[in-house]
């Protein structure tokens, strides 16, 4: 099966669909898959139609994990002999030495379209933790989850150790990491893995309505500058750093087309039209972080 076949990709008016499409691996992933995804972002980032992206499965797993046949998994791999300090920092760097997870939920991190996640079906591994950079996880009733790294002798990836514990709190984050067991959709939604539960037939639906409730009524310069600056004051360490950066973007957007756009739709109770469009209006001072994800 090729790359392309193994992950779909649809554009419907303002919404793009990625499908994952291996439904007789249940979607189980590999590293091909996992860059195709990557490009796939940088694909909605340009496109200015793209208002909002969903992530789903084909069939009736939304992701088993890495791929762990043989074949695939690097985790078969030789591990190479030691090198100089030097050039372990710049494999480190180098894509290919790296974790693919990671290298999704970093670009994930970078959208500048929002991402809702439909997990239709069980989720496992990094079928859950590629996922958590995303702004909406619903799921449906048929979902179970599992970060099962420990089991297998390996450890947390896909960023994982940084975003489980600030979404689910550090005990919750523990408990599914160490030990490693299957949880239900319910146990999810309680401790706020997923915002939502759905009958099977009613997740796609759900998901569309988010994606086009997104487009219709909000600004898309605002709609990525927000997503950034929630995601990046995670690591501020005062409040003064989001107050700087919120100034920064309040003055950017006073005076803006989508600003006349959203006070006159409002006051004439109708649907915005705004004008500004992603990526060619953003701010000049974004991105304001340093580009520590580069990598």
């Amino acid at each position: 099966m090729s790359i392309c076949e193994a992950i779909r990709y649809e554009h419907d008016g303002p919404v793009a669909t990625i499908m994952f499409n291996r439904a007789d691996k249940l979607n189980a992933f590999t590293r091909p898959m996992a860059m195709e995804l990557v490009r796939m972002f940088d694909r909605t980032d340009a496109d200015d139609a793209v208002r909002a992206v969903i992530l789903t499965g084909a069939g009736r797993a939304f992701c088993a994990g890495a791929d762990l046949s043989p074949d695939e998994s690097s985790l078969f791999h030789e591990v190479p002999a030691p090198v100089e300090e030097e050039e372990q920092e710049q494999d480190r760097h180098d894509p290919p030495m790296r974790d693919f997870g990671g290298l999704i939920t970093l670009r994930m991190f970078r959208s500048l379209k929002p991402v809702i996640v439909a997990f239709n079906g069980p989720a496992a591994g990094m079928g859950v933790t590629m996922t958590l950079a995303a702004d909406y996880r619903l799921a449906s009733t048929t979902a179970k989850f599992a970060m099962p790294f420990t089991r297998r002798g390996i450890v947390p990836e896909s960023a994982a150790s940084w975003f489980l514990p600030r979404i689910v709190g550090i005990a919750k984050a523990l408990e599914w990491t160490i030990g490693g067991s299957t949880f239900s959709p319910e146990e999810a939604l309680a401790a706020g893995l997923i915002g939502s539960l759905h009958a099977p037939e009613a997740l796609i639906p759900a998901a569309m309505s988010i994606a086009h409730d997104i487009a219709a009524h909000t600004a898309p310069v605002s709609v990525a500058l927000t997503r950034q600056m929630l995601w990046r004051a995670l690591g501020f360490t005062h409040p003064m750093d989001a107050h700087r950066i919120e100034s920064h973007g309040i003055r950017s957007r006073a005076g803006s087309g989508d600003v006349r756009e959203g006070v006159a739709s409002f006051l004439e109770k109708r649907l915005p039209q705004f004008p500004d469009r992603v990526p060619d209006d953003l701010p000049g001072f974004f991105p304001w972080w340093a580009d520590d994800d580069s990598w």
